[in-house]
Formats: C-alpha cells, sequence, structure tokens
C-alpha cells in the first residue's frame, strides 16, 4: 500500500524533488466543529486538502478536495495561513516524490452533506473543538489547526 511519510528537520529525510501547490480546509458546521478525516495512507487524522489541479483557483480547490475526501459541500470563508517549511518533506511511497512543504490553509462552512469516506479518508466526522487535540495526527497539520484555534483573525506566514 503506498504510504504517506512526513519528515521534519530529520537529516534522514530525502531530498525533495518537487514543490506542489496545495490547500487544506478546516471546515465548520453550525456547531463550530471541525471536520476531519483519518487518512488511509498514514492513519493520521487531518482536515481534507490536497494539490491544486491546473486551471483550477484556490477557492476551486478547497472546494473540490473537500467534497472528495468527505461528501462535505463547503464555501470558503477565509485564510488560516500559508505554510511553506523547506524543513517539512513529505514522501510518496508509491512514485519516491519528495515534496518540500507548500499548502495554503482556508477555512470553509459546511453547505450541504453527509460525512462520507473516500479512497484517500478512512472515517470522517465532525469533531467538537475541545477534542481535536486527543487525535493522532502529524505535527504540521496539528500546528495548522491551532493557528485556527487560536482565533487571531491574522493569517499564519511561513
Amino acid at each position: 500500500m503506498a504510504r504517506r511519510i512526513d519528515f521534519y528537520d530529520d537529516p534522514e529525510a530525502p531530498k525533495p524533488n518537487s514543490l506542489v501547490p496545495s490547500v487544506n480546509v478546516i471546515v465548520t458546521n453550525q456547531a463550530g466543529d471541525l471536520l476531519m478525516i483519518r487518512r488511509t495512507d498514514n492513519d493520521n487524522w487531518a482536515v481534507p486538502g490536497g494539490a491544486i489541479d491546473l486551471g483550477e483557483s484556490i477557492p476551486q480547490a478547497a472546494i473540490r478536495e473537500t467534497l472528495e475526501e468527505t461528501g462535505i459541500t463547503c464555501e470558503i470563508t477565509g485564510l488560516v495561513g500559508t505554510y511553506s517549511d523547506p524543513r517539512h518533506v513529505i514522501l510518496y511511497t508509491s512514485n519516491s516524490e519528495a515534496r518540500q512543504e507548500f499548502s495554503l490553509v482556508l477555512t470553509g462552512r459546511a453547505v450541504s452533506g453527509q460525512p462520507t469516506p473516500s479512497d484517500e479518508s478512512r472515517e470522517v466526522r465532525w469533531v467538537p473543538r475541545d477534542q481535536v487535540a486527543g487525535l493522532k495526527m502529524d505535527r504540521s497539520m496539528r500546528m495548522r489547526i491551532e493557528h485556527y484555534l487560536a482565533g487571531t483573525g491574522l493569517p499564519h506566514i511561513g
């Protein structure tokens, strides 16, 4: 099975061979719960997201990725921040791609749909804010969610 392995400031990390613009979306429902997926490629919890395709805007990619991975249609409402730390390398074992992090993290509001797993998400659910910290996730995803939960209103630039 293809895996995703995240490295951070690790001398054993492979040398990056790609840089792919991507989006993540922190989608909330009326109760303020966060839409979370348990990834099939590393079993970690995350917010939905993925690569921006040619011909797509950032919001279009965010809405498409959220729907594909979760069954939820959302509207984009804001920006959490930009994440491009070259110390974060993501290895995809299916093709030996070693990607330098490059992600825009947006906020969204659920419009319709029901949480539904996909090929990329083994589990999809609404998680109350006070329970998110207890989920197993990569440090980079935890940091993004913490920036959102801090609620400063200022985007993180990094």
